[in-house]
């Protein structure tokens, strides 16, 4: 986190301006490790909020995770990262900086969440409930960690707890079975350890709802419909897990106590920057330009559908960025599409100055998102129909203008996970397990002129399957190994 960076900085050039000699006497008052540090409760919950600490770097959830949307026919790459552009043309290769960025992270979220798992344990002057608590949200934040690099790589080396005790880490690749396997077997621990809310001072934990949500999620990638239909209905049956009342909602400040947001990045103004906002915002706001929205994703929305504008900012748009100057207008200048995404063009209109608003909550899993998985997988299994009570009842959040879905297949439910969930970094996921179906055709839909920036119009897009099914493990991963990773078919 580049707050935390620069704090650590600051620290060091006090101390190197106090007298080096009298910082080198000072006696050393102890040395922590997994064997010494975890004593009790007040521990057990520091180690766990560690692993959280990791979301919002700059090179994991922050932003570059988001980055492995960009071949999507939602947004256009924009920004100064070359790498992007292989990534949206599909031309990439095992070298590319956006695919080594996250790797580490995601392994360092696996190892803080497992030196929890073997650790707390351990502890006697610890309450049950938060024993049991931060058990659930490491055994999470581990198939979290997994989950990103299956979706991402396929094929992924697994940690085992024996390999992290005997500190071994170069270890083989593991078929994604069997990391499926991993992610199912933590998150079913998950579910029975977590509790199904918090009080607000632990507001942002994850709780049972989430890990029941990640879990439908798996099963939906797995092709298990049955088993995500039964873990979804436990998230959308639940008050606790609720439908925001307002669609807008969930991407401003009125998110604090949203029972949709079942896992969010969480931030605060001056400590610790949200970077997956400013990446959003248009750079003369104060933001970095990146992931404009194309023109197919606007078209997709129907007439009087408010998401439209909760989602997108359009030429002509007026936002007020808390300068103390009223409303500014979007114009053309600010975007090669002509469009910006709004739900993530958050500013604090509260404070002298205004500028980004890095104190509210990035939706990472909304309860809509199951809602919708719940619906194809009845869609899938039982027909056409068999989704429409849950499709409409995202219609009716949406707006009551919106007209009920009646017999609803696929497609129906295409356009309500495209419309509701857009910028979410889930469209080029779907689309690649819809494409394994043989539910659509992503290589045809990844070339219409729609699904392309206008200054890409004469860009042929080759969809390679299987091979773009995944992405290749970093290079870089690959020679540190000395031959124990093998690299993903098609990228050798």
């Amino acid at each position: 986190m580049k707050s935390n960076k620069l704090i650590y900085t600051l620290v060091s050039l006090a101390l190197m301006g106090s007298g080096c000699k009298k910082a080198l006497d000072l006696k050393q008052q102890g040395v922590y490790s997994s064997t010494n540090y975890f004593r009790n409760e007040v521990d057990a919950v520091n180690a766990v909020t560690g692993i959280y600490s990791i979301l919002p770097e700059e090179d994991y959830i922050g932003h570059a995770e988001s980055t492995f949307d960009t071949p999507s026919d939602d947004y256009w790459r924009s920004g100064d990262h070359g790498e992007d552009e292989a990534i949206e043309n599909l031309t990439y290769d095992a070298s590319n900086a956006a695919i080594r960025y996250p790797w580490k992270w995601r392994y360092e979220e696996i190892n803080r969440a497992t030196n929890c798992i073997i650790n707390i344990p351990k502890i006697t002057a610890i309450s049950a409930d938060v024993k049991n608590r931060s058990m659930g949200e490491a055994y999470f934040l581990r198939a979290f960690g997994y989950w990103r690099l299956m979706i991402i790589h396929g094929d992924v080396p697994i940690i085992t707890e024996a390999d992290y005790t005997s500190l071994n880490f170069n270890v083989p690749k593991s078929p994604i079975e069997d990391v499926r396997k991993q992610i199912e077997s933590d998150l079913l621990k998950a579910v029975d350890l977590l509790p199904e809310s918090y009080a607000a001072a632990d507001r942002g934990r994850v709780s049972k709802g989430t890990a029941l949500g990640l879990l439908t999620k798996l099963y939906m990638y797995w092709e298990k419909l049955p088993e995500a239909i039964a873990t979804g209905q436990k998230v959308i049956s639940n008050p606790a897990y609720a439908l925001a009342a307002n669609y807008t909602d969930n991407f401003t400040r009125a998110n604090e106590n949203s029972t949709e947001l079942l896992f969010s990045i969480q931030a605060v103004q001056n400590v610790v920057q949200n970077d997956f906002t400013v990446y959003y915002i248009p750079r003369p706001w104060g933001g970095y330009g990146f992931s404009q929205p194309l023109q197919g994703l606007a078209n997709e929305f129907e007439a009087g559908d408010p998401r439209k504008e909760a989602t997108l900012l359009s030429v002509g748009d007026k936002v007020d960025l808390g300068d103390g100057n009223g409303l500014t207008t979007f114009t053309a200048d600010l975007s090669a599409t002509g469009f910006a995404f709004k739900k993530y063009a958050v500013f604090n209109t509260a404070a002298a100055g205004g500028g980004v608003d890095h104190s509210y909550a990035v939706p990472l899993m909304r309860s809509a998102d199951i809602y919708l998985l719940v619906a194809e997988a009845l869609i899938r299994t039982q027909g056409a129909g068999a989704g429409d009570a849950l499709i409409n009842q995202i219609r009716r959040r949406a707006s009551a203008s919106l007209k009920p879905v009646s017999g609803a297949g696929m497609k129906e439910l295409i356009h309500e996970r495209r419309v509701e969930l857009a910028g979410e970094d889930q469209r080029h996921q779907d689309l690649m397990r819809w494409d394994k179906a043989k539910i659509v055709d992503i290589a045809a839909i990844y070339n219409l002129a729609v699904s392309k920036a206008p200054l890409d119009q004469n860009k042929t897009v080759t969809f390679v399957r299987p091979k773009n099914y995944y992405f290749p493990i970093p290079q870089v991963e690959i020679d540190k190994s000395k031959g124990v990773l093998v690299q993903n078919p098609n990228f050798n």
